[in-house]
C-alpha cells in the first residue's frame, strides 16, 4: 500500500506565526500548482471493476479543502472524505501567536515533557501521534492520499518507521515537507 501525504499550500499568514489548528486559508495560485502537479503524478482509475483505485482524504482545515476542491476538479474521479484525524496539531492559547511572543519559558516547559506537556492547553504529542497512528491503522486499498499538514506528515513518518511514541523533542522530525510537497510512504 501507497500512502501519499500531500501538504497544503503556503497559508495566508505572517511568517513566526502559530497557526497549527488555527483555520486560515491558503495561497489560491500555489494551491492551483499543487492541485495540478498532485493531479498528474496520481495514479489513475483503471481497475477492471471500476472500483476506486485512489482514495482521498482531507483535514477539514480550510487550506486542504482548497487543494482537494481543485485536485477533485481535475480529478472527478476521486471522492473525498474530511477527516478530522488529518488536521494539524492543536496548540490551544498559543494559536494565532507569534512564537517570540509565547515565550522561552513557556516553549522550553512544552519541549522538556514534549510528549505529554500540551502546548498552550492544546493537544499533547503523545495525543497527536495515537490520533494519526489510528487514522493510519485504518487505510486501506492500494493508494491512499491524505492532503494534510506538516506535523501529521512528521507524526506519519516516524510511525512508519516504527516510533509509535515520541519521549523527548529530540526525536521529532527538523525538518517537515515544503508546502505543496508530497511525501510517500510504503506501508
Amino acid at each position: 500500500m501507497k500512502l501519499w501525504l500531500v501538504r497544503h499550500a503556503r497559508p495566508l499568514i505572517d511568517s513566526g506565526v502559530c497557526y497549527g489548528a488555527l483555520d486560515v486559508p491558503a495561497d489560491d495560485a500555489a494551491t492551483r500548482r499543487c492541485a495540478a502537479q498532485l493531479a498528474a503524478s496520481l495514479p489513475t482509475k483503471d481497475l477492471p471493476n471500476g472500483s476506486q483505485q485512489v482514495s482521498l482524504s482531507t483535514s477539514p482545515l480550510q487550506r486542504c479543502e482548497l487543494l482537494t476542491k481543485y485536485l477533485c476538479c481535475l480529478r472527478p474521479d476521486l471522492e473525498p472524505i474530511s477527516d478530522k484525524r488529518l488536521a494539524e496539531m492543536d496548540f490551544g492559547s498559543w494559536e494565532g501567536q507569534r512564537w517570540d511572543a509565547i515565550g522561552e519559558e513557556a516553549v522550553a516547559r512544552w519541549t522538556d515533557q514534549f510528549a505529554t506537556h500540551p502546548p498552550g492547553g492544546g493537544e499533547s504529542v503523545q495525543t497527536f501521534m495515537k490520533r494519526v497512528h489510528t487514522a493510519m491503522a485504518e487505510v486501506q486499498g492500494e493508494n491512499t492520499v491524505w492532503i494534510t499538514h506538516a506535523g501529521v506528515i512528521r507524526a506519519a513518518t516516524l510511525i512508519a518507521s516504527g516510533v509509535q511514541t515520541v519521549v523527548s523533542a529530540d526525536q521529532w522530525p527538523d525538518n517537515g515537507p515544503d508546502y505543496g510537497e508530497t511525501v510517500l510512504l510504503k506501508l
